[in-house]
C-alpha cells in the first residue's frame, strides 16, 4: 500500500511560531509556509525539523531572495503556492495554495482548487488559528486544517 505524501502548510506567522506547530511540522514530509513570515528565525525552527522548507514571499516579508510564486507537481498534481490570491484563476494549475486573507479556504473555481490554511497568529472572521495538513495519494487530495490553540 502506497503511503500518502504528507504535507504541513502554513502562512501568516507573522513573526510568532509556537512549539505546538513546530512539533507538527516535524511530522511532515515536506512543509511549505505560504508568506508573511516576517522573521527569518521562523524558518530556522521549521528547517531544523529536518523537513524540506519550501517558502513564498508575503507583502510583509523583506527577504527579496524568497519567491513570490513557486510551481511544483506532486504525484501528477499542478501546485502554485503565493502568497497572495490570484485575481484570475490559472490555466495550468490544479491547486492553488495562499495565505494573505487569514481566513481559511477550501473552494474550487473554474476547475482549479484553492485552499489557505488560515492564519497562524492573527485569524480573520472569526476564524481559530489554524494551519494544514495536505495529503495528496493517487492524484487526489485530502485537505484538513487544524485549529491552534
Amino acid at each position: 500500500m502506497v503511503r500518502p505524501l504528507r504535507i504541513f502548510v502554513l502562512a501568516d506567522t507573522h513573526n510568532k511560531l509556537p512549539q505546538k506547530i513546530v512539533d507538527l511540522a516535524g511530522q511532515a514530509d515536506e512543509i511549505w509556509h505560504l508568506g508573511d513570515v516576517c522573521a527569518e528565525i521562523i524558518l530556522d525552527e521549521l528547517r531544523a525539523t529536518g523537513r524540506p522548507v519550501t517558502i513564498v514571499r508575503g507583502n510583509c516579508d523583506t527577504n527579496s531572495d524568497w519567491p513570490l510564486v513557486v510551481d511544483l507537481t506532486r504525484d501528477g498534481l499542478r501546485l502554485r503556492l503565493q502568497h497572495i490570491p490570484p485575481d484570475r484563476v490559472p490555466e495550468d494549475i490544479d491547486v492553488v495554495l495562499h495565505g494573505h486573507t487569514h481566513d481559511p479556504r477550501n473552494e474550487k473555481r473554474n476547475g482549479v482548487l484553492f485552499l489557505n490554511p488560515g492564519c497562524v497568529t492573527r485569524p480573520n472572521r472569526g476564524a481559530a488559528a489554524s494551519v494544514a495538513w495536505l495529503e495528496i495519494i493517487d492524484e487526489k487530495i485530502n485537505w484538513q486544517l487544524v485549529a491552534v490553540r
